[in-house]
């Protein structure tokens, strides 16, 4: 196992542990993982980040689990970050299917067996990281407890477009669905081009400004919109998730009142029949919890750590 880079000029609050490696998955796949022990820790939290995002943007989070007692583990996604990428179009984020990401996350769950992390496991989720630990815990994963914030198991999309999305998705030929951007994306990083009036991520300006900072800092952590053969997978995923009678395990979800990139219709319809499960609604918040002001932040946070911690 060889160490990976990290990137600590981006990163204002992280653990004082870090310990980045290079992992091997089942199909081959090459992926950038960190590990964030504590001295005498009470568990270990998975953080399972979004689509086009990486581990540097998560340390501040694993700073609040440690300050809690907690270690944590997590990985950049097949497809994004300094894992492999799509071989002819890097900025494209492209997997074949979402069983692809639970290769990802076994390697991750070998990796934490290596490294002796404590259980118990808790699964911290945001968006895309949301279908993927849901999938996983419907598996099987042995986790204590959940924590989902603004879970993708469903995908917003402008009035009248949704229907659009699925006759173009399943009707586009199998081998061009991983060389064509889904509707209205490109090869240009959202966070990088879009003003922070009205944007869709977080009410917190330095909070966007510091996403800014890293993706333009470090291009290579940058990620542009997904393929049409994403676009299809997520949309089969989330309706089958949508339809699953959820785990039998204490879960929290997070949602903000604003949230734009999410459809939030699922997700009240999942948590409604979650029986160990709490929606949590936040005002004045986007999608981005863990990156919004402080008021609407510190409240989740507060309400993830108990519900892992408690």
């Amino acid at each position: 196992m060889t160490e990976a880079p990290f990137f600590h000029d981006l990163v204002p609050d992280r653990p004082e542990q870090g310990r980045t490696a290079w992992l091997r998955t089942a199909d081959g796949i090459r992926l950038r993982a960190v590990a964030w022990p504590v001295d005498g820790a009470r568990g270990t939290v998975f953080i399972l980040h979004g689509r086009s995002e990486y581990i540097e943007k998560y340390a501040p989070l694993a700073a609040e689990f440690a300050r809690a007692g907690l270690a944590s583990v997590t990985i950049d996604w097949r497809g994004q970050g300094l894992s492999d990428r799509h071989p002819r179009q890097p900025m494209m984020g492209h997997v074949a299917g979402f069983t692809d990401y639970q290769a990802d996350l076994q390697a991750l769950a070998a990796h934490a067996t290596d490294l002796k992390l404590p259980k118990p496991w808790h699964v911290f989720s945001h968006s895309m990281g949301g279908a993927i630990a849901l999938r996983a815990l419907l598996s099987g994963f042995p986790a204590k407890a959940a924590v989902f914030s603004a879970p993708m198991w469903g995908i917003a999309f402008a009035p009248g477009l949704r229907p659009v999305a699925w006759t173009l998705t399943h009707a586009a030929k199998p081998l061009r669905a991983d060389q064509r951007f889904a509707l209205s994306t490109g090869p240009t990083t959202y966070v990088a081009t879009a003003p922070f009036a009205g944007n869709s991520l977080t009410r917190d300006e330095t909070m966007f400004e510091l996403m800014r900072r890293q993706v333009t800092t470090r291009p290579e952590l940058a990620l542009g919109g997904p393929s049409m053969g994403w676009l299809r997978e997520a949309l089969r995923e989330c309706r089958a998730l949508a339809r699953s009678a959820p785990p039998d395990l204490p879960a929290l979800t997070g949602l903000g009142l604003a949230e734009r990139v999410v459809d939030p219709r699922p997700v009240h319809a999942v948590m409604a029949r979650w029986q160990k499960g709490r929606l949590m609604l936040v005002p004045d918040a986007e999608h981005e919890l863990v990156m919004e002001r402080d008021r609407a932040r510190r409240a989740f946070l507060d309400a993830a750590l108990d519900r892992i911690a408690g």
